[in-house]
């Protein structure tokens, strides 16, 4: 199944895509995309639900936004380096351990919405990343159990402030967290529709140019060891978003380096989990 969710903010509502690709909407079922409904086995419950229900269920109009497909969740883990190409074209040595850092959940934007620049920013990078929501509560998780875990996979766009993240003292989370910096989505596509989450291609444009273009196979950190890891520290809950990492071919990486500006365009998609277009505008009081 391919969870959505559309509306103004803090309007939004659920939905599905249907097998041709409709959007339809679930207001019926009466439950929001969240830790409760993740927690309480709600795919499963919506599955059922809908063998009853789909045909009747209505279209929703094509010009409603696209809002984030999970609502906001308790936080958004991720996972940096991950690729060892990356690794590279950053200056850093491929890590031994997964290297955890957050977005706060304020970031989390629709896959249509524009980013916004923060105020006197000149270093706004782009990375595109598989993302996977957790659908049971994690805690010293075994790597050979992890899976079960997982609810599904999204697109997400890991939006960066290289100045804010990397020329100042303290965490990378301050160069991750600007509003709009994490655009999710257009969908969740259910952990059953994703066969192998290690073998899909990936890719982002600027401009209508590829910048970045890969596999996931080439992560260094897959995703069952990632849940097992994560859960040694905190746990995750019902909801939770966590990034895998994202391929070499972001903006800071490139001699001189391309950050981006008012007026760019950025798209982004994985394979089997659709693609999201973001444009670049500038902050305003």
């Amino acid at each position: 199944m391919k969870l959505i969710r559309f509306g103004n903010k803090g309007q939004e509502k659920q939905g599905y895509l249907d097998d041709s690709g409709n959007r339809r909407d679930l207001s019926a079922f009466g439950e929001d995309f969240n830790q409760d409904f993740f927690g309480d086995e709600g795919i499963l419950r919506l599955n059922k639900w809908l063998e009853s229900q789909q045909e009747s269920l209505p279209i929703v109009d094509s010009h409603i936004r696209w809002a984030p497909p999970v609502a906001i969740p308790s936080k958004i883990i991720c996972v940096g380096l991950n690729y060892s190409d990356h690794a590279k074209e950053s200056g850093m040595a491929i890590p031994e351990e997964p290297v955890l850092f957050f977005k706060a959940s304020t970031a989390l934007t629709g896959p249509y919405d524009p980013i916004v620049i923060p105020p006197k920013s000149e270093k706004t990078d782009w990375e595109v990343e598989l993302a996977f929501v957790i659908g049971k509560q994690a805690t010293h998780v075994d790597e050979q159990d992890a899976n079960s875990h997982v609810a599904g996979y999204a697109v997400m766009n890991d939006v960066s402030e290289r100045a804010y993240q990397l020329e100042g003292t303290g965490q990378w989370v301050k160069g991750k967290s600007y509003d709009t910096f994490a655009p999710f989505g257009p969908y969740l596509a259910t952990a059953d529709e994703v066969v192998n989450a290690h073998n899909l291609d990936l890719w982002l444009k600027v401009n209508d140019q590829v910048k970045q273009q890969s596999n996931t196979e080439q992560l260094v950190f897959k995703v069952p060891f990632i849940v097992s890891y994560i859960s040694q520290f905190m746990t995750l809950l019902p909801g939770d978003i966590i990034t895998t990492g994202t391929p070499p071919g972001v903006g800071m990486g490139f001699r001189p380096p391309q950050y981006l500006k008012a007026g760019d365009v950025v798209e982004l998609g994985i394979e089997g989990l659709g693609s999201s277009k973001q444009l670049l505008v500038s902050y305003e009081l």
